[in-house]
């Protein structure tokens, strides 16, 4: 009885082992994918335009996440009339202007400098859930803060800081930070979204309404005559945006908040500034000088120690 008692136990230990290290290479995975959405989009906003690029993407994300949610939860829950603004708001900042903004950076700066100033993504939604939601924050959070706006200050300006004052930003660097704007009132306007609507229903009618809202726009830009004159490198880098950066991207990262919690789930995304600067110079040969380095190192600690905060105040 001890020895089939010891044997269950182990089968049982193995199993949990294994289930945990599936989740955890999903998140890995995951911020790698995100990672790569930076090149992806670097190829895309090359050949065009930044409308119809972001039309394309979450037309077909839009078409695989209603697919998911009808496998995953069985029906489409029809909104309430009560966030049906916030919906709107959803739609337009994470999807129309997030994207728009996205792909217009990636015409004029490298993917992995984007990439290192998208990451400071969390700390501006921890100080405005502080500011707007009643979130704590300690000495911890604010070191983090300071240590990931000092990486991202040094990327911006290739390591001379000073000639800020004198020489301000330029335009790509400008648009990213729209991008972190408009991601972080998705972020705070999603929080109370997700309290009438499960997270992946909130992402996919977030993803219809982007959709519907760019389609317009992109039809101006010349959508036709883009979306029949690219190249097949376009199309897969499309693909790659929709599946691997939208759907796969935004599904494990919901299994890691369901099987570890949003805390330690929300720690995998330290590794997309990472995995961005080595991505980037691995396929499409972007130096990595040594601002971007020690910059990247900044930002990821600095996100690290505003994450690390934010998990020992829910567990205290």
């Amino acid at each position: 009885a001890d020895i089939l008692s010891i044997v269950t136990f182990l089968l049982v230990f193995c199993v949990t082992l294994h289930l945990l290290m599936m989740i955890y290479l999903k998140l890995l995975f995951m911020a790698i994918f995100w990672g790569g959405t930076f090149i992806a989009g670097r190829v895309v906003a090359a050949q065009m335009g930044p409308y119809s690029a972001a039309f394309l993407r979450f037309a077909l994300a839009s078409v695989l996440l209603a697919i998911t949610l009808r496998n995953r939860e069985g029906t489409l829950t029809l909104p309430p009339r009560k966030i049906l603004g916030s919906l709107l708001i959803l739609g337009l900042t994470g999807i129309f202007i997030y994207n728009v903004l996205f792909f217009k950076s990636l015409k004029l700066i490298a993917a992995g400098r984007a990439a290192v100033i998208v990451a400071t993504n969390p700390i501006f939604i921890a100080l405005f859930s502080a500011l707007f939601l009643g979130d704590k924050i300690n000495l911890l959070a604010v070191t983090g803060i300071l240590t990931s706006v000092s990486g991202a200050l040094l990327v911006i300006t290739r390591g001379k800081i000073s000639t800020l004052l004198s020489s301000g930003i330029g335009w790509g660097e400008a648009y990213v930070f729209g991008c972190v704007a408009s991601w972080v009132v998705f972020s705070l306007v999603g929080k109370t979204v997700m309290k009438s609507l499960s997270p992946l229903h909130s992402i996919t009618y977030a993803s219809i309404v982007g959709t519907v809202a760019l389609f317009f726009p992109a039809l101006n830009e010349g959508l036709l005559r883009e979306a029949t004159t690219q190249a097949p490198t376009v199309w897969l880098s499309i693909s790659y945006l929709s599946v691997f950066g939208t759907v796969l991207g935004f599904l494990w990262y919901y299994e890691g908040i369901r099987e570890l919690g949003p805390a330690r789930a929300a720690l995998f995304i330290n590794f997309v500034p990472v995995s961005a600067v080595f991505l980037a110079y691995l396929i499409i040969d972007e130096p990595v000088g040594l601002s971007l380095l020690v910059g990247t190192v900044l930002v990821t600690a600095g996100v690290y120690l505003t994450n690390r905060a934010k998990l020992k105040t829910k567990e205290s």
